[in-house]
């Protein structure tokens, strides 16, 4: 599988390079920090392994235009360390976030989970759901209700299955961090909030204000009173 690295500092980015090869990943170090949306659509990476602080643009930016043309797995790798430049990086569209100085055995591990529940999904969901004339295409990660549509990063699309399969059920935390991350121990409490969080959004965009509900010491469920029949 080819990933795209996108950091300025080299000798993190090359160190990066060494160890993820060990694993047999084809990688590509960005060299053209002017020219990154250039790049990744020639070589199409399986995943991008993205720094916040760039040339030109920060990581942010990038990861708003990789996501207006993709839905690629994308980890943020940054020196900021604070929750909210975490939170920033989920709600811009990131999968997950590596603090530096890197560990590059956490790294490894990060990046193959993603990319084992990323494709793997992607290729056994094949099959779309339907909520009350919401319909949800888990081939092409992307949300629609009454002929608007929205796309969702794979991240979002797994929790919407989930919240789909329980219909009107509720779907309790540890559900849905099983079912999406697989119990990964490196998931941070935050990220699932963080992503419901960006999912609302998304929903209200298309007219499903309020659609995803919260129950404290509940769970997460998909609120019919919602849509409109």
């Amino acid at each position: 599988m080819k990933i795209l690295i996108i950091e300025d500092d080299f000798i993190i980015a090359n160190a990066l390079k060494k160890e993820l090869e060990k694993y047999e990943y084809e990688i590509t170090l960005m060299e053209d920090f002017a020219e990154i949306m250039e790049t990744f659509q020639k070589i199409e990476p399986h995943l991008v392994l993205l720094d916040v602080n760039l040339p030109h643009h920060n990581g942010y930016y990038w990861c708003s235009q990789i996501r207006a043309h993709s839905n690629v797995p994308i980890i943020f790798i940054s020196s900021l360390t604070d929750k909210m430049d975490q939170m920033m990086a989920i709600q811009m569209g990131g999968d997950d976030y590596l603090p530096k100085p890197i560990d590059l055995q956490l790294t490894v591990a990060k990046v193959q989970a993603l990319l084992r529940r990323t494709y793997d999904f992607q290729m056994a969901q094949s099959q779309g759901l339907s909520f009350h004339g919401v319909q949800l295409d888990r081939q092409k990660a992307a949300i629609s209700y009454q002929d608007k549509k929205v796309s969702l990063t794979y991240t979002e699309l797994q929790i919407l299955s989930c919240l789909f399969e329980h219909g009107e059920a509720y779907a309790k935390r540890e559900e849905i961090l099983d079912y999406c991350w697989q119990n990964d121990q490196f998931i941070d409490d935050n990220t699932l909030a963080v992503n419901i969080s960006r999912l609302r959004k998304k929903l209200k965009e298309i007219g499903l204000d309020n659609f995803i509900e919260t129950k404290k010491k509940v769970g997460y469920r998909l609120a019919k009173e919602a849509v409109q029949d």
